[in-house]
């Protein structure tokens, strides 16, 4: 271990493991090392006698439930936008040929006391009972020239700059009412919150092209894919590619103490008496505690169930959001169902998550309204962790922080991390023109 290494990556969560083979693959040296005897970190898979024991306390879960083995269940469990930044991350690094990938048959939203399907295009508001007839008709209006949008020929944008008109301004000109523009801002556009109608509105409208061109390729019911097995294989892909490129993996390292010089600056990590000298660490809030600050905790809910969440069109795996004004709260609240369909549980068994920023230390009441739309559970465990950002300024001390893991049940908040924490490490954009094709394995 006494060597030298251009970057030590601490702990093999998934903002760890695709920044170690994005850096393996520029060619530097890297170290990867994780305190744990598993990978993933926070955002590891469990099988049932690891999930019995960590929120139950004992390992014999009951019979009923079926062979442990054939559990995966991911403890941030987030679904991939079929287009999106991660999916060009991964074939980007060619990680992809590792991992097979199977589309999410649903995509909902809840409204009025009711879960319905989004409507991504505009044949598919026309149809929406989400809308009235005359919303109908302003919706399609506005999906359309959503769809026709194109950012390099100002024929299409209708005479407005949506770098400078904000959501807000090009929703009005659409006359579109509340109840719309909370359904297309939280489940089409994947806003955390409503800040976004005072931004400009060319964010909002990329991310609705991203939501539709995403539907398209699939042809499924949501713009969503998943890995066979859940994302637990992600670190594990990550690990051979890494091997792949003279990367070295090593799990089980007990301490993983960061070593700082008297500017300090950054200059290696011991481990048992050994130290591998540095010139970077990229680690996960845990190795650097005094370096981050808490910004907020996350109450989840995880449940065992042997059918899928109802009126979802018996959807086997799902993603419900639940956006914080239906809810009267200040933050969405989001479902998350996979199943055997995804080789996640045994035949005829379904996991679903509820998640939400947490607002009180009540997880069990605050996710009521979320757990009332699984219908019988099996089994449930209730959960709360906090969720830290780091406060260190890199260029001083060269250690880059990733941000805990959010409430959201997709990708799209986490890449953006780990893209800017690739371009403070390296100085480089990375170029994400990639050819799409290359992730579509487990089309059926």
């Amino acid at each position: 271990m006494d060597e030298e290494y251009d970057v030590i990556v601490l702990g093999t969560g998934l903002k760890e493991c695709i920044l170690s083979g994005l850096l393996s693959v520029d060619g530097l040296k890297v170290l990867h090392m994780d305190r744990n005897d598993y990978y993933g970190g926070e955002s590891t898979s469990l099988n049932l006698v690891q999930l019995w024991k960590r929120f139950k306390g004992s390992d014999k879960p009951p019979a009923n439930l079926g062979s442990s083995r054939d559990y995966n269940v991911d403890m941030i469990p987030k679904f991939m936008m079929a287009n999106g930044t991660l999916v060009r991350v991964l074939i980007h690094t060619d990680v992809t040929k590792y991992l097979y990938f199977k589309a999410v048959d649903g995509s909902f939203v809840y409204n009025k006391g009711k879960i319905h399907k989004v409507p991504a295009t505009d044949m598919e508001a026309v149809r929406s009972p989400l809308l009235g007839i005359f919303e109908k008709r302003r919706v399609r209006k506005f999906f359309i020239y959503v769809q026709d949008y194109n950012e390099s020929d100002p024929k299409t944008h209708e005479g407005m700059d949506l770098t400078r008109v904000t959501t807000r301004e090009l929703i009005a000109k659409y006359g579109l009412d509340d109840n719309t523009v909370d359904f297309i801002g939280h489940a089409l556009a994947l806003h955390r919150d409503d800040r976004y109608l005072n931004e400009p509105a060319l964010d909002t409208v990329k991310r609705m092209k991203l939501y539709a061109e995403s539907v398209a390729r699939f042809q499924g019911g949501s713009p969503y894919i998943y890995p066979l097995y859940g994302l637990g294989e992600l670190p594990q892909a990550f690990a051979r590619l890494s091997a792949v490129y003279g990367g070295t993996y090593m799990l089980n390292k007990p301490e993983c103490k960061v070593e700082f010089n008297e500017e300090g600056k950054v200059c290696g990590v011991t481990s048992e008496g050994e130290t591998a000298r540095c010139k970077k660490v990229v680690c996960d809030p845990s190795y650097l505690p005094n370096k981050v600050r808490k910004i907020g905790r996350v109450a989840r809910a995880i449940a065992i169930m042997s059918h899928p969440i109802p009126n979802t069109n018996d959807s086997h795996s799902v993603q419900v959001i639940l956006p914080q004004k239906q809810l009267g709260r200040k933050s969405d609240m989001y479902l998350f169902c996979c199943s055997y369909s995804h080789n996640v549980a045994p035949k005829g068994k379904f996991i679903a998550f509820v998640s939400t920023e947490a607002e009180t230390d009540h997880p069990e009441s605050e996710l009521k309204q979320g757990i009332d739309l699984l219908g019988p559970v099996d089994e449930i465990f209730f959960d709360i962790y906090d969720r830290y950002q780091p406060v260190n300024e890199p260029s001083l001390d060269n250690c880059f922080i990733s941000t805990s893991y959010d409430a959201t049940t997709h990708f799209e908040s986490t890449v953006m991390d780990v893209l800017s924490m690739y371009t403070m490490i390296t100085g480089k954009v990375l170029d994400l023109t990639v050819d799409l094709s290359a992730a579509s394995a487990a089309e059926e």
